[in-house]
């Protein structure tokens, strides 16, 4: 008797393993909708000297809700969106991400760039973990694009964070 609740405990555990790309879509959607909301909340509370970065980060997070919510409204790509992949080992980490913290009023530049270094690294992570599980095709194509995306910005806010620390900025 044993012996099957080890079997059906390892289908139990594929199977959670196991989502479909119209859920993966749903929680990237979300993602990014949550980011724009947040730079663009902060657009107001931080330093001027960041505000164009606040305000550049909020129209990117915009650009890639509609890459995404363009993508789940086309017909060509309805049957892909039903397959199933295996669930990225980032997938609680970014679906958690959603939420994102009350920096306060006026919120301190150095956290603000930490806080948009970590987001843009998980996404990069995700993406890039999404690109490797999805067949060929538009999916796929738009997750290495993202990839890509999300890690230029890392890069671009991680020379302003250096530039900022090292120049006595905070």
């Amino acid at each position: 008797m044993s012996s099957m609740q080890e079997g059906e405990s390892a289908s139990y555990a594929k199977i959670k393993s196991m989502t479909t790309l119209k859920d993966v879509l749903a929680v990237a959607t979300s993602f990014e909708e949550s980011a724009r909301d947040f730079y663009t909340d902060l657009i107001p509370k931080v330093s001027k000297r960041f505000r164009w970065l606040v305000e550049e980060l909020a129209q990117e997070e915009q650009g890639h809700y509609d890459l995404f919510t363009s993508l789940a409204a086309r017909d060509d790509v309805e049957d892909a969106i039903q397959a199933e992949i295996e669930r990225p080992v980032t997938d609680g980490k970014f679906a958690d991400a959603v939420m994102t913290p009350d920096l306060g009023e006026q919120p301190d530049d150095q956290a603000v760039l930490q806080y948009a270094m970590g987001r843009e690294h998980l996404a990069m992570t995700h993406y890039r973990s999404l690109a490797d599980s999805t067949a060929p095709g538009p999916i796929k194509e738009l997750f290495e694009y993202l990839a890509n995306e999300e890690a230029k910005h890392k890069e671009e806010l991680e020379k302003l964070y250096y530039e900022t620390v090292h120049a006595g900025g905070v």
